[in-house]
């Protein structure tokens, strides 16, 4: 209790209400996978650069596009298709709002540095032998080699004022010339006359000088103020940064806009090394390019996509508690994200069956671990209905969902001719489920299971699933995606892969997480509290008003709440051993609505004249 020692009046502020449980959200989804471009956690030797990214939320697919490279094919594979990028595509498309990306690139079979000249591109600024500075490809890949950089150079007019540098501050660079001179962006500066600018002892500008010291300026010559304007693009991407400084002391400095680690602009394409005591007329003239006439493009060269994918690289690695340059990758990257509820991996098609039984392995292997999240399977490519079933005998998990067909889509990258077919494009369906789980969620809860809703964005189902045909299916828990005429395209199944009757419907397993999960994550105020009766009854009394708003949102079974739910927290559930162990038991029960799978309408004949009582 506080401590009184002072006679006086104290106020002291408390609680006479129980603590509200927050529900968690249930529709952010995460994919590790292969894309064109994008954050990978790297070292670079040389330049010594340490970057270890986070997998990157994206909340649209424009988003995605700036971040990932877009739907343009990855690397030099043999099946060259983005499915992670056409997944996030669908994902956003049928409702989904929150995606966590984790780029798998697997660039090493073991632990070293990666290997600078074989998967960065690159462009060097200056002599080819000793180059004064260089562009590098912010992530590596092949996509590197298609960024291209203008760098233009603007001039101000004279900003010697009244014997005085203005408009100008220290880092910026300027070229000094002779009184009343006028140059235009057409005339290249002169590398001998560009210099920067300083701020002495006093406070008053002048100009950088050999050992530190700060040469005063010639108020009878004229001082031009010299910017730079970037342009980076990749494709139909365009980045312009304008009015960038040349030296690093500049907050505007190129080097620090365009640097490799936490740069302004979070997705920027390119990065530029430069040593500190590049000379800066040389550097200038070397880096940018007059504005008129048009300047040149110059492209990156170099880069790769490293070694060919495997299900172990999509799994990816635990971070290093002991190395702060070894951050995780790929599925294990994800599950240093706590918001994520649904994940994926398209890529596993990419595989044949043994490794795609793998990779799908991997997945449930992340979601049982991870507990609160739940895996959308992919069945293989061009699978029939037997050989689908083979797949799915091969799984049994309550964190897991088969959904089957593929699906047929237009090719949204194609660029068609007048006169011929429309192209079109397979894809496997794990995006537009996980985007359907999303709208479904927003729009009715997660109690709601994710069936009888329509797949927007595609032309069609790849297999014809008809109702014989999914009368064999579904019972073996692979969720039909079906074609109804006059009620378009649908999901037509909610059942997980599991085996165990209690956990075969997707709705009340995710229901369960999301319980679980909330619970969780709102209680943990109670570790290390006093184990007595007014902690039992402030959980109790948290833990029911949390399943009261669940049942009045129709997730829970029962016409009053006695029926839906229970909590027990106290003697019953816990004995002497537990307490003196420091262990609070809380005993909770729930009763799932179930969703009405089979709907059954019983009609008989009866006479006209019987009676009804």
């Amino acid at each position: 209790m506080p401590e009184y020692l002072t006679p006086g009046v104290y106020v002291e502020e408390t609680s006479f209400r129980s603590r509200a449980i927050e529900g968690v959200a249930t529709s952010t989804f995460g994919m590790a996978g292969l894309t064109r471009y994008g954050p990978v956690p790297y070292v670079l030797t040389e330049p010594p650069v340490v970057m270890v990214p986070k997998p990157t939320l994206v909340t649209s697919f424009t988003e995605f596009e700036r971040a990932f490279g877009g739907l343009d094919p990855v690397g030099t594979l043999e099946d060259d298709r983005n499915y992670l990028a056409h997944a996030a595509r669908a994902f956003f498309g049928n409702g989904g709002r929150r995606l966590y990306v984790s780029r798998v690139f697997p660039f090493l079979p073991g632990d070293g540095p990666i290997n600078v000249a074989a998967n960065f591109a690159k462009l060097p600024v200056g002599p080819a032998a000793q180059p004064l500075a260089t562009w590098w490809a912010r992530w590596p890949g092949i996509a590197g080699s298609s960024i291209s950089v203008v760098v233009v150079f603007r001039r101000s007019k004279n900003i010697i004022i009244d014997g005085k540098l203005k408009g100008v501050y220290p880092g910026a660079a300027v070229e000094t010339g002779v009184p009343d001179a006028k140059l235009g962006d057409a005339v290249p500066p002169v590398p001998a006359n560009v210099k920067i600018v300083a701020r002495d002892a006093v406070g008053v500008l002048g100009y950088r000088g050999a050992n530190g010291v700060v040469d005063p300026i010639d108020p009878a010559q004229t001082a031009f103020h010299l910017t730079l304007d970037v342009t980076v693009q990749l494709g139909e991407r365009v980045d312009v940064y304008p009015g960038l400084e040349l030296d690093r002391a500049h907050s505007r400095a190129i080097s620090r806009v365009l640097q490799a680690e936490d740069p302004i602009d979070e997705s920027s394409l390119v990065w530029l090394g430069m040593p500190v005591d590049a000379n800066p007329g040389a550097l200038l003239a070397a880096l940018a390019q007059p504005p008129t006439p048009p300047p040149t493009k110059q492209f990156l060269t170099g880069g790769s996509e490293g070694a060919a994918v495997t299900p172990d690289a999509i799994r990816g690695k635990v971070s290093d508690p002991e190395d702060a340059k070894k951050a995780a990758t790929g599925l294990e990257a994800l599950g240093e994200i706590d918001d994520i509820a649904i994940v994926a991996c398209p890529d596993s098609v990419r595989f044949g069956a043994d490794e795609q039984k793998i990779a799908v392995d991997n997945l449930i292997g992340h979601c049982e671990q991870q507990r609160y999240r739940i895996g959308i399977v992919d069945p293989p490519a061009d699978s029939s209905i037997s050989e689908v079933r083979a797949f799915r005998a091969q799984f049994d998990t309550k964190y897991g969902a088969l959904y089957y067909p593929w699906v047929e889509i237009l090719d949204p990258t194609a660029k068609n001719d007048p006169g011929a077919p429309t192209a079109k494009l397979n894809l496997p369906p794990s995006g537009f489920t996980a985007g359907i789980y999303a709208r479904s969620d927003i729009e009715r809860g997660v109690h709601k299971a994710p069936a009888n809703e329509v797949v927007l964005g595609i032309t069609r189902f790849l297999e014809n699933i008809t109702f014989d045909r999914q009368s064999v299916l579904n019972p073996e828990g692979v969720n039909a995606l079906r074609f109804f005429e006059g009620r378009s395209n649908r999901v037509w199944g909610a059942r997980t892969m599991s085996s165990d009757p209690e956990w075969k419907y997707v709705n009340v397993r995710r229901l369960f997480i999301y319980l679980e999960h909330s619970i969780d994550r709102s209680t943990q105020w109670a570790a290390f509290e006093p184990n007595n009766e007014r902690l039992w009854a402030s959980i109790r009394q948290t833990i029911e008003d949390f399943l009261l708003v669940v049942w009045r949102t129709g997730a829970l079974m029962g016409t009053k709440p006695e029926e839906a739910y229970f909590v027990r927290c106290d003697r019953t559930t816990m004995t002497q051993n537990d307490l003196d162990n420091g262990r609070l038991i809380c005993l909770i029960g729930v009763a799932p609505t179930y969703p009405a799978e089979f709907v059954i309408f019983r009609i008989g004949q009866f006479t006209a004249d019987a009676r009804q009582s």
